[in-house]
C-alpha cells in the first residue's frame, strides 16, 4: 500500500516521495489539542515539585516488559545519527537531548517487536539477515562484510542495525493485520478527490517538511529555546530528515517531517502559510509559534499541479572559463575577466565556441545531460529564459575563476498527468492507515510495564 519506510531511513536519510494527497496534518493537529488538554487533570498553573525531581535526568537503560534496552544499545543507535549529520558540532546538550529520543524510539522498537511475537507473528532472524543483505547492496552497493566494517567504524554495529530492520518488519506486520483489512475508502471519495484534483490544475503545490515541538504555558520557553537550537544546527548542514525523525511530535517523523505535496491552505495556519510562501526551495524557516507549540519548515520543493516543471528539462551545455593564477590581485583579475566577457560576446552559439574560447585562453566543457535543478537556485532561473546558442552572464570569483554557460540544446520534460484512479485509493489507504498506526502504538505504550534503570 506504499506505507512501508525503506530501510535506508536507519541513517537518517529517507525522504517520501510521490504525490501526497491529503498530508497528515491532522495529527498534528491532535498533538496541539494533546498539548493543551490538561483540563481533565486539574493542573495548577503555579505547581510546586514535591522532592528533589530534574525532569531532563533520565537513565541509559530500561527494561520493556521484562526486555532490556541497553546503553550500548543507544549509544549504537547514536552513532548512526551523527554519522547522518558528519560535520556538525553538537554541543552536549543536544547530544543529552538525541540520546533521550534515541532511547525512546528504542522503547518503541521493542514494544512492536513483542507485540508481534505475542501474535504469533515473529520476525525470524534469517527475514531480517535478508532484509539486511538487500539493504547492504541495494541501498549501499556494499557487501554485507563492507556494511559491518563501516558500522563498527562509526560506532554502531550490524546488530544494532538489525534490530531496527526486525523492529520496522515487525510493526509492518501487525498493521497488515491488525489495521490495514479495517480501513475502508469508497470509490465516491476517490471519485470527488480525482474532481478537486481537476480543478486545481494549474495552482502551486509545496513540498513541505516540518519539525513540530508541542508546548504548554509552562514549558514554552524550553521549547523556544530547544527549537531554536535545532535550526542552528540546521543552518550549520544538520540532517533535517534526521532531526525531524529524532524530535518531531508529529506523525510525519516517521518519514522525516515530509508532508508530502499540499496546498498552502492545507497548513491550516495563517503563520505557517504566510511564511511557507516566501521560501525558495532547500530555504529553513522558524521556530514559527503556533497555536500548541512551534514548528520549523522546510520547503523541499513547489510545482504546479497537472503541469510539467521546466526545471525538469534536460540541457545540453557548454561551460566557457578561465582561471587565475595563485596571487593575482583583485585588479589583475578584474581587467582579465573584464577581457573575457568581451571575448564571450563574440561567440554565436556552441558551434564555434572552442575554437573562439581558445582565442582568448579559455578552456571549454560540455555536459548533454544536466537538468535545471541540479543547478544553483540563483542560475536556474538565469539558464531558463535562454534561447538556444545564448550565453549567460559571467559569473565566479577570485578564487574559482570566472565562467559562462552556453545553452546548446534542451530537451523538455512531458506534460504531467493526474494520479490514476487506483493511485488516488491508495494514497488515502495510506493515510488512514498511518492515523490508525499512532493510535495502535499509542496503545500499546500505555500497557507497556516500562522500568528506567
Amino acid at each position: 500500500m506504499g506505507r512501508k519506510l525503506g530501510l535506508c531511513a536507519m541513517a537518517g536519510a529517507l525522504i517520501a516521495t510521490g504525490f501526497a494527497v491529503q498530508p497528515a496534518l491532522e495529527q498534528r493537529a491532535a498533538a496541539q489539542a494533546a498539548s493543551t488538554g490538561t483540563d481533565n487533570f486539574n493542573i495548577p498553573e503555579n505547581f510546586q515539585v514535591m522532592g528533589n525531581a530534574n525532569p531532563n535526568e533520565r537513565r541509559a537503560t530500561a527494561r520493556v516488559n521484562g526486555s532490556i534496552v541497553t546503553g550500548t544499545d543507544v549509544e549504537q543507535r547514536m552513532a548512526l545519527i551523527m554519522a547522518a549529520n558528519r560535520g556538525v558540532d553538537f554541543p552536549e546538550e543536544e547530544i543529552q537531548r538525541l540520546r533521550l529520543q534515541v532511547l525512546r524510539n528504542l522503547i518503541d522498537e521493542t514494544i512492536q517487536i513483542q507485540e508481534a511475537a505475542a501474535q504469533e507473528m515473529a520476525v525470524e532472524q534469517d527475514e531480517v539477515d535478508g532484509a539486511y543483505q538487500r539493504y547492504a547492496t541495494g541501498q549501499l552497493n556494499m557487501t554485507t562484510d563492507q556494511l559491518a566494517e563501516y558500522l563498527e567504524s562509526i560506532g554502531s554495529s550490524p546488530r544494532s542495525l538489525k534490530r531496527q530492520i526486525e523492529g520496522e518488519l515487525a510493526w509492518d506486520r501487525l498493521l497488515r493485520r491488525n489495521v490495514e483489512p479495517f480501513v475502508n475508502v469508497s470509490s465516491g471519495e476517490v471519485t470527488e478527490l480525482y474532481e478537486q484534483m481537476q480543478q486545481s490544475r494549474g495552482t502551486f503545490e509545496y513540498r513541505i517538511g516540518e519539525i513540530y515541538l508541542s508546548a504548554n504555558n509552562t514549558n514554552q520557553e524550553q521549547v523556544r529555546a530547544n527549537a531554536q537550537q535545532i535550526v542552528e544546527q540546521l543552518r550549520q548542514g544538520g540532517s533535517f530528515v534526521a532531526y525531524a525523525r529524532q524530535f518531531s511530535e508529529a506523525s510525519t517523523k516517521a518519514v522525516g517531517g515530509d508532508l508530502g505535496w499540499i496546498r498552502l491552505e492545507q497548513l491550516q495556519n495563517p503563520q505557517l502559510e504566510a511564511a511557507a510562501a516566501q521560501l525558495t526551495p532547500g530555504q529553513l524557516v522558524g521556530p514559527i509559534e503556533i497555536p500548541g507549540g512551534y514548528s520549523i519548515l522546510l520547503l523541499i520543493d513547489r510545482r504546479q499541479v497537472g503541469m510539467a516543471d521546466p526545471r525538469d528539462a534536460l540541457l545540453s551545455l557548454k561551460q566557457i572559463s578561465i582561471d587565475f593564477a595563485p596571487g593575482t590581485t583583485p585588479e589583475a583579475a578584474q581587467a582579465r575577466a573584464d577581457l573575457f566577457a568581451q571575448g564571450v560576446q563574440g561567440i554565436n552559439g556552441c558551434g564555434d565556441a572552442d575554437a573562439k574560447a581558445a582565442a582568448i585562453g579559455a578552456n571549454t566543457v560540455d555536459n548533454d545531460q544536466i537538468a535545471v535543478r541540479a543547478l544553483p537556485e540563483a542560475l536556474q532561473n538565469i539558464v531558463l529564459g535562454l534561447n538556444v546558442g545564448e550565453a549567460t552572464p559571467p559569473f565566479g570569483s577570485l578564487e574559482e575563476g570566472v565562467r559562462v554557460l552556453i545553452l546548446c540544446g534542451r530537451d523538455d520534460p512531458p506534460s504531467q498527468s493526474a494520479p490514476d484512479y487506483d493511485t488516488l485509493m491508495n494514497q488515502l489507504e495510506t493515510e488512514r492507515v498511518n492515523r490508525r498506526a499512532q493510535r495502535y502504538l499509542r496503545d500499546l505504550r500505555r500497557d507497556a510495564v516500562i522500568e528506567y534503570n
